[in-house]
């Protein structure tokens, strides 16, 4: 397949239509699991996927299916896409172009002639964005098990909601063991994605192909110290909790700092001050912690200086500071007939490719569970994501849906 024409006009027309779906004032985009941008936003992405010919199904959470039925129905699928909920406040291109330039990767392989064995399957995760539950990939660790049933009903929001009575209150319905995917459904899943970084923007290189994504730790610090008037509780009979919370703080930057690998990053993405008044000696402080690499030992590095912290700080400063791991996923190797396919469709196509290493992590993290997994790179300005200014320019996503139409195209032949 080298005459794939990519309808750059249509995917950026979806695009634009779906970023109206959301919660914040244009150019901002907020699309929260569940709310009704949310659900807009499956309404407008079925209603596409139906017009395409697909058979579309949603499981008890919704994930949502769209399959372009192949030669041979009974052989195990090729997957491709990623997901549309949206942090608050941010861009329009983080997952979106992963589901349209899928479904457009699709159309325009039907287009073309093509006409795969093994059938072709668009997959929009559900909350990949930790926002509403505190937890990131929900519809990806229940697609592989990593998720069971039960602790993915008992999942609580801010408003201590349940997912197993959100989800029905949403329209979804159905036994939530039936989410998990056997280990033979898919023979392939392929992600397109905005780079989230700056590398192949400064190389000018269009295509980054995806070796490995960093394993993400998350962590919850609870520091108890003691309350107090700021003005009654004089300095050396202090427990302030935001005082020991500071120095746990640092402590994260200068752990990850430390290791001798580039690759490891370490975040305090939350500090939650109680009782929060200015009057008022912190009596207690939450902190949500991010450590991740590539490479276990590293990351867990990290992870072991802070506990040792916790420890010190608690001693030293006469509080109780404790750390709680939440989860801590290994990392996730790209296959390498996927690797391989992705770099033959850029060779095909006279693009320059660049090997890269993803250090935010993706639903394809999880799906590295069930079968082969690869990830394709597209540009973004400046390298931004997550911000009302992410970009990524037609020409960039143009390329990138011809890659993936290639490498689905390789893929679904074998």
């Amino acid at each position: 397949m080298t005459d794939v024409t990519v309808n750059i006009d249509r995917l950026c027309r979806e695009l634009e239509q779906l970023a109206t779906f959301s919660d914040a004032e244009p150019p901002a985009v907020t699309r929260v699991l569940y709310t009704e941008p949310d659900l807009k936003s499956r309404r407008y992405l079925k209603r596409l996927c139906v017009e395409a010919g697909l058979a579309v199904r949603e499981d008890a959470i919704g994930n949502l299916f769209a399959r372009w039925v192949g030669s041979d129905p009974k052989a195990a699928v090729v997957g491709t896409g990623s997901h549309t909920d949206a942090i608050p406040f941010s861009g329009r291109y983080d997952g979106t172009v992963g589901v349209y330039g899928g479904l457009e990767a699709i159309r325009s392989l039907h287009a073309a002639g093509f006409r795969p064995r093994r059938s072709i399957e668009l997959l929009m995760f559900t909350s990949e964005e930790p926002t509403r539950f505190s937890l990131g990939c929900v519809g990806s660790r229940a697609l592989c098990g990593a998720l069971p049933p039960d602790k993915l009903a008992d999942l609580r929001d801010k408003d201590d909601q349940r997912l197993k009575e959100v989800r029905k209150a949403a329209g979804f319905r159905g036994d939530l063991a039936d989410v998990r995917l056997s280990e033979d459904y898919y023979s392939a899943f392929v992600e397109l994605h905005i780079e989230q970084g700056p590398i192949l923007e400064r190389e000018d290189i269009p295509i980054g192909v995806v070796t490995a994504i960093a394993a993400p730790s998350a962590m919850r610090v609870t520091v108890d110290g003691e309350g107090g008037h700021a003005g009654a509780v004089l300095m050396p009979s202090r427990k302030d909790a935001l005082c020991a919370a500071a120095e746990i703080i640092l402590a994260v930057e200068a752990a990850a700092k430390s290791t001798g690998s580039p690759d490891t990053v370490g975040t305090t993405g939350g500090c939650r001050v109680h009782p929060g008044s200015v009057n008022a000696v912190p009596a207690r402080v939450v902190l949500d912690i991010d450590v991740r690499d590539v490479r276990l030992e590293p990351r867990d590095q990290v992870v072991r200086a802070i506990q040792t912290t916790c420890d010190d700080v608690s001693r030293r400063r006469g509080v109780n500071a404790v750390a709680e791991i939440l989860n801590a996923d290994p990392p996730a190797t790209m296959a390498t007939l996927i690797v391989a396919a992705a770099e033959d469709a850029c060779t095909t196509l006279g693009l320059q490719s660049k090997r890269l290493v993803s250090r935010a992590y993706h639903d394809s993290l999880y799906m590295a569970r069930l079968c082969d997994v690869g990830m394709i790179f597209i540009p973004c300005r400046n390298g931004v994501s997550h911000r009302p200014d992410e970009y990524a320019a037609p020409e960039a996503m143009k390329r990138g849906v011809e890659v993936l139409a290639l490498t689905l195209a390789q893929l679904s032949t074998g």
